[in-house]
């Protein structure tokens, strides 16, 4: 990772250096609000992986940012004049995530930003943000390394963060008596700095429960055989899998499960399940009883979700996605922001993010004053070829969960 700590030492000539190289923005920490135009468009700056392992997740997450901008500027656009986004594809690569966030300060001179996708890339793009002192709102990326470096410009546009994921299901297995909880686990997890702690934190909380580790490795994010681990986990024969996936991993994983012909007792995966197009992927019998934890459902009663689903369905052809949702509610915490300003002005909009609730699509969200919101996740399951909310019971859509997992079908 390139360092974007070295402190300045000459500010004299800022305006020529930042129309040089993009990646020297954050070391000589050029500022880029001079050249802010007050009249046309406001621009807004990304860059997201539209190719490479996860561009399936971009691109439903490009749409929910595309959904916000045009709904908004139907409206009026933000503090009267019309947004443009400006999209910049990083394929998934740490190095070129951070050029092209440089290269939407420097050279762009974007009037705002929005987050990418990832843990992987956000962690390191938000210390890029930071330094320039611009708000930073990402959509996915929730991992608690990126808050313990307490940046006063980053906010997460979901619920909770990686800390809370489990909580749910944990419940869950807590909640049976003993006799009837998972004696053995195993766990397996891409290696991302959102599901790789996620994983682990798993596995702590469930040997407090007396479950036993009998399996657990960590896999390269461009792993696309999963065969050998599908094998392992066999042998080792546990009642319960968890999987740190992001995306196509989830499916590649129980695809080769079908392969070995194993089949878990209780299965939780982390991302994956949640993309409306999972059961197609494995089978639509095959989905059933999978756990996932979610930030976002179609079906929650918070203002502006009903018509949020019925708007991206009709523009799409179908649901829109976690992913989708996130971008859009993103896009509703800066235009929260922006607004309540009355102008482009980075330090006043994080002050006033940080002091207020911002009512979205995925419910109320508030910050710490590392950016870290201070709500909860869902627990939903697949039922019945629809992905159902177990827990908590006060937005449960589904009676109850399903505790055993049927096996694969044909």
């Amino acid at each position: 990772m390139r360092s974007l700590s070295r402190p300045l030492a000459v500010r004299r000539g800022t305006q020529l250096a930042c129309a040089g190289a993009a990646l020297a923005l954050a070391a000589t920490g050029c500022s880029s609000t001079s050249t802010h135009s007050t009249s046309g468009p406001i621009t807004i700056g990304m860059s997201l992986p539209l190719s490479g392992a996860i561009a399936d997740i971009s691109k439903d997450g490009y749409r929910g940012y595309q959904e916000w901008a045009d709904e908004l500027n139907a409206h009026g656009g933000l503090l009267g004049r019309k947004v443009k986004l400006v999209v910049l594809d990083d394929a998934f690569q740490q190095n070129t995530a951070l050029a092209d966030y440089n290269k939407l300060i420097a050279q762009n001179h974007v009037d705002l930003l929005l987050g990418t996708f990832s843990s992987f890339l956000n962690l390191p793009v938000a210390q890029v943000a930071e330094r320039n002192k611009y708000v930073y709102i990402e959509p996915s990326g929730g991992a608690d390394s990126i808050f313990a470096r307490n940046f006063k410009y980053l906010f997460f546009a979901q619920p909770a963060t990686t800390e809370r994921l489990p909580d749910q299901f944990v419940a869950q297995i807590a909640a049976l008596p003993a006799s009837q909880r998972p004696k053995t686990a195993a766990f397996v997890t891409q290696d991302d700095p959102n599901t790789s702690p996620a994983t682990a934190l798993f596995k702590k909380k469930l040997a407090a429960l007396g479950v036993k580790s009998v399996y657990n490795t960590t896999y390269a994010p461009d792993t696309s055989n999963f065969d050998a681990i599908a094998n392992s986990i066999k042998q080792a024969s546990p009642d319960l899998v968890v999987q740190g996936a992001l995306a196509d991993d989830g499916v590649s994983l129980v695809r080769a499960f079908q392969k070995v012909s194993f089949s878990p007792k209780m299965l939780f995966q982390t991302n994956s399940p949640s993309d409306p197009k999972f059961p197609s992927a494995i089978g639509t019998k095959n989905a059933e009883g999978i756990f996932t934890a979610l930030a976002y459902s179609p079906e929650a009663p918070f203002p502006g979700n009903a018509k949020f689903v019925a708007d991206y369905t009709k523009r799409f052809g179908e649901a829109p996605s976690e992913d989708a949702a996130n971008s859009y509610t993103a896009g509703q915490v800066l235009q929260a922001g922006v607004t309540a300003a009355g102008k482009i002005d980075q330090t006043a909009i994080a002050q006033w993010l940080h002091a207020h609730t911002v009512q979205t699509i995925v419910g109320p969200l508030s910050w710490t004053a590392s950016g870290k919101p201070t709500g909860s996740l869902l627990l939903a399951q697949w039922q019945s070829g629809k992905l159902q909310i177990v827990a908590p019971s006060s937005a449960a859509t589904a009676k109850k969960a399903v505790l055993t997992k049927p096996g694969w079908s044909n």
